[in-house]
């Protein structure tokens, strides 16, 4: 089992992240027998169609070399030069551009595209004699060895095989008129490379196997580096916890904020009288309970007095009951259940006030579990 720097075993699966530093290093699934195999698959195709246009191919290779007596030999050969290197030059396109197509649909489909300068930047260590022997006896040195061994044999056995099935046919090709002579030996050529084409096959799905495991076993992390990872990208508990009470207390402060508009639109303001007040409106056709509109403490409960009084919504001290509504209400939320009569108490000595009506202001029915003090502890009672 490998290990890391931090002496952990690696039995994690690598994060998008170490993907993405491995790809920005060059490190792709790539396999350099594969490509052996496809360039063999394109050679052979060469090889087949050259068959087919070998014919014309020769006539026109024989017409540069013929020439009319008459002609002047100077004009002509620069002539008939200049043909044959347009040719040459086509004949290399038609076979050099399926090639590189071939070979960047092969690269696609094992590993992707990818296009890192960091793999091409000079590496000093690349220079370390100590780490070159090491990779001479590292377990890729052996994997490398195996698959030289392996060559050796399928594709040297295939080529033996195909080479000796054709000896007797080759005894007679002296006999054979020209034509018939290059058949048998076009034909000898596509079953060498047929041959050749069945061993990479299997040396190729061997080798593109130790590949996507050697980069998937190289790529792997251990516990404390999946920590580590964490802790850049997200950043430590300690920090994340600080910023999600920062942004929640930014969050609430400007909810607050936009609150102090709707202050105009409350039913009445309860205070402590200084260090709390709530606004609160009750329209039984659109709620069953009251709604918290703003609420805030010190400052905010100032601002929230403020626009009531330049709005003349009536304001009442009932300050045990603030305490309570301030820490357990919620803006744009109806009011706790426990605390509906007492609410309903204030609304009806508010009413009254607004009416002109004789009024004395009630006694509250505060549950005993939301007697709070101004930092929204239990109430100490005797």
């Amino acid at each position: 089992m490998a290990e890391g720097d931090d002496g952990q075993e690696k039995t994690e699966d690598p994060t998008p992240k170490r993907k993405e530093q491995a790809k920005e290093d060059g490190k792709i699934v790539t396999s350099k027998e594969v490509f052996v195999l496809f360039s063999i698959v394109s050679a052979m195709g060469i090889v087949m169609v050259a068959g087919i246009f070998g014919e014309t191919l020769s006539g026109t290779w024989a017409s540069w070399l013929r020439w009319d007596s008459t002609e002047q030999l100077d004009t002509i050969i620069l002539s008939r030069l200049k043909e044959s290197i347009i040719a040459l030059f086509l004949i290399g396109m038609a076979i050099g551009i399926p090639m590189l197509v071939l070979t960047i649909a092969v690269q696609g489909a094992m590993g992707g595209l990818n296009w890192a300068p960091k793999a091409m930047a000079f590496k000093p260590d690349k220079m370390d004699l100590l780490k070159g022997l090491k990779r001479m006896v590292s377990m890729k040195s052996l994997v490398e060895l195996g698959k030289a061994l392996m060559k050796v044999g399928l594709l040297g056995g295939a080529a033996y095989g195909v080479v000796m099935s054709m000896i007797p046919e080759m005894d007679l090709m002296y006999t054979m008129p020209v034509g018939s002579s290059i058949g048998l030996f076009q034909s000898g050529v596509i079953k060498l490379l047929s041959a050749l084409i069945v061993g990479l096959l299997i040396i190729g799905a061997v080798d593109l196997g130790y590949q996507i495991y050697s980069l998937n076993k190289s790529l792997k992390m251990s516990r404390q580096e999946l920590k580590d990872e964490f802790k850049q990208t997200e950043g430590s508990p300690e920090l994340k916890g600080a910023i999600r009470r920062r942004q929640m207390e930014a969050s609430q402060g400007a909810t607050r904020a936009k609150a102090l508009d709707d202050v105009p639109n409350a039913t009445a303001v309860i205070t402590n009288p200084t260090h709390f007040a709530i606004a609160l409106r009750y329209d039984p056709e659109q709620a069953d309970a009251p709604v918290v509109l703003a609420m805030g403490k010190g400052a905010m409960a100032h601002r929230i007095m403020e626009r009531a009084a330049a709005a003349r919504i009536t304001t009442v001290q009932a300050p045990p009951l603030a305490r309570a509504l301030y820490f357990t209400g919620q803006i744009g939320q109806m009011i706790p259940e426990a605390l509906f009569v007492a609410v309903a108490a204030i609304l009806a000595h508010v009413y009254r006030l607004d009416h002109d009506m004789p009024t004395e202001m009630p006694d509250l029915e505060i549950p005993k579990e939301l007697r709070l003090d101004e930092h929204g502890r239990p109430e100490e009672t005797a």
